[in-house]
This record gives structure tokens, sequence and C-alpha cells, in this order.
């Protein structure tokens, strides 16, 4: 489980299913078992508060975003205006991403990414530009006949999943590099 602090009332866990494993829980029950989903997000949260300093109270929106291959992103904003020490009262909005696509904070990231992902036979890919990211997109063609683990942990160590669309991206993003990313890449910046 990863944590980032993202304002002073706002924070966003990354859950991997490997992860959710550990803990007992399979995708499907994420989607089918809501009172053992309930329990699993309010754990988090507590475990996200304690290790952020923050103290959770009062109405928290908790928007939940399944990942293709990746895991699970949760963002949770707590709604100051309805503070109270009483109880903790979670809005949860469930969303699936058949998606594979990760964001960069920087082109070196998506430079140092590309040539680890080019060493294990991945040459395909797309690269977006969108409010002020580089976000690299893959679709199954681009990973047959890969462990999308494997490509995951990699990716993972330089970016992290994104919740932003492919249809935002082709809409407002602009497109660096609309195929075989990762060979363009590795062949340009080698």
């Amino acid at each position: 489980m990863r944590l980032e602090r993202l304002g002073e009332n706002k924070f966003k866990i990354f859950v991997t299913f490997d992860d959710l494993k550990e803990r007992g829980f399979t995708r499907e029950e994420i989607w089918h078992n809501l009172p053992k989903a309930h329990q699993l997000f309010q754990e988090m949260l507590f475990e996200a508060s304690d290790e952020l300093g923050m103290d959770l109270d009062g109405i928290l929106v908790v928007q939940v975003h399944l990942l293709q291959a990746q895991g699970m992103l949760i963002v949770v904003t707590q709604d100051d205006e309805m503070i109270d020490d009483e109880y903790i009262e979670m809005k949860v909005t469930l969303d699936e991403s058949k998606e594979f696509i990760f964001l960069f904070a920087s082109f070196e990231s998506v430079i140092q990414a590309c040539q680890t992902l080019h060493q294990t036979g991945i040459t395909g890919g797309k690269i977006y530009y969108y409010n002020q990211d580089y976000y690299m997109q893959f679709t199954d063609k681009d990973l047959m006949d890969m462990n999308k683990e494997n490509v995951i942990a990699i990716l993972s160590e330089f970016s992290s999943p994104s919740t932003v669309t492919s249809f935002r991206l082709q809409e407002y993003g602009k497109m660096i590099l609309d195929q075989n990313a990762v060979d363009q890449i590795v062949h340009y910046f080698n």
C-alpha cells in the first residue's frame, strides 16, 4: 500500500492486487461484497490517517478506481464543512478501468522506464502530454505474451497508475508518440 498526501484534506492510496490478496480480498469481493469492501476501506483509511498524521472525522468522499491489472487507486477527501467528532461517514464511488495507462511526473522518468521495458522486449505504447504530466498507454497487443505483473512492477518504479482515460488524453492532451513509443524513446535517447 502506497500513500500520497494531495492536500490538507485529501490523500490517495494505491493498493496492488497482491496487497488485496494479503488482506484476504479478491477483486470480485470489492464489487459484490459491499460490507466486506466497506470494512477494507475503513481499515485502510485508519492506517493512512495514522501514517499521514491526519484526523479523519465527519464525511469522507472516497473514490475507488479499479485499474486493469495494476490494482486499486483510492482518493479520499475530507469534507471540512461537515466535521463531527462523533462519527465517520463514507460516501464511496466505485469505478473500473480496462485501460493500461501510467502517469509520469517527468520526461526523464519516461526515458528510464522505456529503457527498462525495452530490455524485456516491449517496444509499443503511446505517449501523451497532459496537465504538465506525461502518460504512457499500452494496449493488450503491446503487452501480448508479457507477464503484466512484471510490466506493472517496472512501471511502478518510474510512474503511478493513472485514472485519466485515453478519451481525455486524446481530446485534451498532446500526442507525443502514437505508436512504438518504447522503441522510439530508446532509439532517440539511448
